[in-house]
């Protein structure tokens, strides 16, 4: 028998921001279903911390709410998505963890349970010659691997390598029982990830946007956390005819993704898809066969006739900044707002200055320079910050906007004028639009546009901030010059979290990668 969870009636679509409100939905979700639940997280951390009253009447974490929910006979279908072992060998324990765990709380569930868990690596994989020119450093990757995996007692060392299971094949036990890179082997380079964040129950409720499941993305729209715990992001939870638009989705795209089988025709869900080329020689990623989000994108932007408002964790697709330029040539009507994180999280927070960071915001300093082009006085670039002052730090400084701690923004939204949006979990990058799998909701109808835009831009603004900040006629003005008012202001005396975005700190940090694909960051 399902727990039946008493409900008040709620729209067909309801707009979660942060965590604080998506976890919570997510574990009721969870707790009523009847029958089914199908998904697919780039991260799905079963040891998360439950949020819900509801859901800590069973247990403390997602560990339990999944062997509650497996032992009332609910099936669940889950797919994590699985990383390069050498590129990022963190990740793929992770993954390889969470399936361990997982499967765990299907033995308590009973013999019963009905769990599959698919670890999932994107199957395009780079040429023979992209693998030879990048052979120092994924040498360099697998020294630092062996490394950190020697600097461990032999109990921990084992465990760890329990779950990496596709680091075994490019390291060797030495004779002096060390773990070394094998020198001589070319492992293959997985371009591409399932980057969606997406599930259905029952199928007549879909969850989707842009937020994994893990405790380090919980946060409130308050932001009152360390900076470097802040995770602004937004998903839907919808009920209706879409579910079973995502439901296909979540059934056939593993199968799209190795190249089985062609997508199938949607009407709201948006989705980008690729499955490997067939140059097996220089190919460096994959093949595209879906990008209805940036198509989607083009379209909506042709359309719009005052005001397109973004969040995005990236703003870096060359193609897609030329393309809103050359619309607001043609509209001299038409402003944007355009909300970006200070920096990117590893750059912020852990000092990353690898090459592949600095061509991420090469490539997004030069996407924002096109979009000034195209709009000039019209495009408003904001950041976000907590009003409060920033300590001293040792870092690169990218964790502050004007003596600010930073609110990391990671959602994905984008929204025209008043009648058409897009939550999805694509960046608006090239890797998302081209490369990996995500997918998304176009929303049509003017009444969630508006519930939408509303909670989206409110939350950055000062409470009671008047119609001028949501006008399209003046919104762009009114953000800017409220931005801008901040930035003079010391940080206890600031109204909201805005800031104007610091683009000079993108452009003297970025780095331009000669050859290198745009769709690689």
């Amino acid at each position: 028998m399902s727990r039946e969870v008493p409900q008040p009636p709620r729209p067909p679509v309801r707009v979660l921001l942060t965590a604080a409100e998506a976890y919570p939905a997510l574990e009721r979700a969870f707790l009523g279903a009847k029958r089914e639940i199908w998904a697919s997280f780039r991260i799905f951390d079963p040891t998360t911390a439950l949020r819900s009253a509801e859901g800590r009447t069973i247990g403390g974490t997602w560990f339990e709410l999944i062997a509650d929910t497996l032992k009332r006979g609910v099936s669940i279908r889950l797919v994590i998505s699985d990383f390069d072992p050498v590129a990022w060998c963190e990740g793929h324990s992770g993954t390889w963890r969470s399936v361990r765990i997982l499967i765990a709380a299907a033995e308590i569930a009973g013999p019963a349970a009905r769990l599959k868990v698919i670890p999932a690596m994107h199957p395009a994989r780079s040429g023979i010659l992209p693998r030879l020119v990048f052979w120092p450093l994924i040498v360099q990757k697998l020294r630092a691997t062996a490394r950190r995996l020697n600097d461990m007692p032999d109990s921990k060392r084992t465990a760890a390598l329990r779950e990496m299971p596709g680091v075994w094949n490019w390291i060797r036990r030495a004779r002096n029982g060390r773990l070394r890179p094998r020198y001589l082997s070319l492992p293959p380079l997985c371009p591409a990830t399932h980057h969606q964040k997406l599930a259905v129950i029952d199928r007549r409720t879909a969850y989707i946007g842009g937020l994994d499941l893990k405790d380090r993305f919980f946060d409130s729209p308050r932001h009152d956390r360390r900076s470097d715990q802040t995770w602004h992001d937004v998903q839907l939870l919808i009920e209706g005819p879409f579910a079973a638009e995502a439901q296909a989705h979540l059934e056939t795209f593993l199968d799209v993704t190795s190249g089985k089988v062609e997508p199938i025709a949607q009407r709201r869900l948006l989705r980008t898809l690729s499955r490997p080329r067939r140059r097996w020689l220089t190919g460096i990623g994959p093949e595209t066969v879906a990008q209805e989000v940036f198509a989607a994108h083009q379209m909506l932007t042709r359309r719009a006739k005052r005001l397109i408002y973004v969040e995005t964790q990236y703003f870096r697709d060359r193609k897609l900044a030329r393309f809103l330029a050359d619309t607001a040539r043609q509209n001299p009507r038409l402003e944007m707002i355009l909300i970006l994180p200070g920096a990117p999280d590893d750059v912020a927070f852990d000092g990353n200055e690898s090459l592949d960071a600095r061509f991420g915001e090469f490539l997004q300093a030069q996407a924002l320079r096109i979009l000034r082009d195209g709009f000039g006085p019209r495009l408003f670039t904001g950041g976000a910050a907590q009003a409060r002052p920033a300590g001293s730090g040792k870092g690169n400084g990218r964790d502050r906007l004007n003596g600010a701690p930073i609110i990391y923004t990671h959602a994905k939204v984008s929204i025209f004028d008043q009648s058409a949006a897009i939550v999805s979990s694509a960046n608006l990058n090239g890797r998302s639009l081209r490369w990996d799998t995500e997918a998304g909701v176009w929303l049509s109808s003017p009444e969630d546009v508006r519930t939408l835009r509303q909670r989206v831009m409110a939350h950055w603004l000062p409470r009671g901030a008047g119609a001028e900040y949501f006008d399209g006629e003046t919104a762009r003005a009114a953000w800017e010059a409220l931005a801008n008012v901040n930035a003079r202001r010391i940080p206890e005396k600031r109204q909201g979290f805005l800031l104007p975005y610091d683009l000079g700190a993108a452009e003297r940090f970025g780095s331009a990668v000669p050859m290198l694909p745009d769709e690689v960051v």
